[in-house]
């Protein structure tokens, strides 16, 4: 591959994250979001800087990471969130749980559509609420909301409608007049609807993501972005994210937030951040390249190796999803590639119940990784 920031697999397997110490050492691991690159060399610098000078302690005010957001919303989507309605989190995970309990009560639901980052699940459960789930609908090209659906389950009185957008695992980007819709659905029915948008930085050219909070009034209204630079710039372990709203009311209403939000939240991942929004583009137009050419890497090796597979084309982000029933692996398909082929995959119904014979890859990596991940599959398709 001749994008340079893919790091080769001998590199990536002295690395300490959890992608790298989950399994054994001779498992290739593609499930974990995170992507198999260097980060870009400005935050790098920042970050030695920050260590070099003992400037560790806790996070106190950050200008930087607002001013750092409103550009880079302005420069890629057109967006011109009020720097001031950007409040400073942990990560997406806490954003949602704390807008959880400041805003509803146990036993509210919280609508979802499968298939879903599983961690929806664990952040709902969290905090003693109940799923509603409203299934994507399967198509040939791609899945699609079902709006009619979503407007029943918004008469039955769920408090809160949480979006994936990008959607993770389908790498699915909501067109405007889906979210327009659900923005007036949302008023109508009284719903909070809570976007996760991490993985929108990393949309694909050919694809236009809109940001809820841009589509209408009704969605600033009704929406509270939560996001980071954690999945699109490689920084998780630096535990930084934001909470964006976009309308006066929306803002007062998360004062009930803790204040103690903004000090959980690294020193380190508050500038990382800053400095991405800022000053990464550069970069971040490389990672698009180096997954543009994994995913069609991909696409090639599922077509050629594995026909009977499955796999819808994702517009943004890293994560393929993919259909192996044909495949016939029994009840646990991930477990069994994991202990045959020591190949570790997401299994489906961690993203819902009813996705036992799916598969989430992760192909952000070098090609050499993604082509075992490939034989690894294709030991059952005859």
């Amino acid at each position: 591959m001749p994008n340079i920031i893919v790091t080769p697999l001998a590199e990536l397997k002295k690395r300490s994250s959890s992608k790298w110490r989950r399994f054994a050492p001779d498992v290739l691991p593609m499930h974990v979001a995170e992507m198999d690159y260097e980060i870009d060399e400005g935050i790098k610098k920042l970050l030695l800087e920050k260590v070099t000078n003992s400037d560790l302690g806790y996070t106190g005010p950050m200008p930087e990471v607002a001013d750092g957001f409103v550009k880079f919303a302005e420069r890629l989507w057109g967006w011109h969130p009020d720097a001031k309605q950007v409040r400073l989190s942990t990560d997406v995970g806490v954003s949602a749980v704390e807008i959880f309990r400041a805003l509803g009560d146990k036993g509210d639901r919280v609508v979802i559509n499968s298939p879903v980052y599983h961690s929806f699940f664990d952040w709902i459960a969290e905090v003693e609420m109940l799923v509603h789930d409203v299934p994507l609908v399967r198509a040939e090209t791609d899945w699609q909301l079902d709006l009619v659906a979503l407007e029943n389950a918004f008469k039955l009185g769920p408090k809160f409608y949480l979006i994936c957008n990008p959607h993770n695992p389908l790498g699915k980007v909501y067109t405007q007049a889906e979210l327009a819709t659900v923005a007036d659905l949302a008023k109508h029915y009284n719903v909070t609807v809570i976007s996760d948008e991490i993985h929108a930085p990393l949309t694909y050219v050919n694809t236009d993501f809109v940001p809820y909070l841009k589509v209408s009034q009704s969605a600033k209204e009704t929406g509270i972005c939560i996001t980071a630079a954690s999945k699109s710039f490689n920084l998780a372990g630096l535990k930084a994210s934001i909470i964006v709203t976009d309308a006066a009311q929306m803002h007062e209403r998360l004062a009930k937030l803790p204040a103690a939000l903004h000090w959980r939240s690294g020193l380190l991942g508050a500038f990382a951040m800053a400095e991405a929004f800022s000053n990464a583009g550069s970069w971040l137009d490389s990672a698009i390249s180096a997954n543009l050419e994994s995913r069609e890497l991909l696409s090639q090796l599922v077509a050629d190796q594995l026909p009977k597979v499955k796999m819808w084309i994702p517009d943004a982000g890293y994560l393929a999803w993919l259909d192996i029933s044909e495949l016939n692996l029994g009840d646990n398909p991930a477990a069994k590639i994991l202990s045959e082929q020591k190949v570790a995959f997401v299994p489906g119904p961690d993203h819902g119940e009813d996705y036992k014979d799916y598969l989430r890859i992760n192909f952000a990596c070098h090609p050499d990784s993604l082509r075992r991940a490939v034989l690894a599959l294709a030991a059952y398709a005859n």
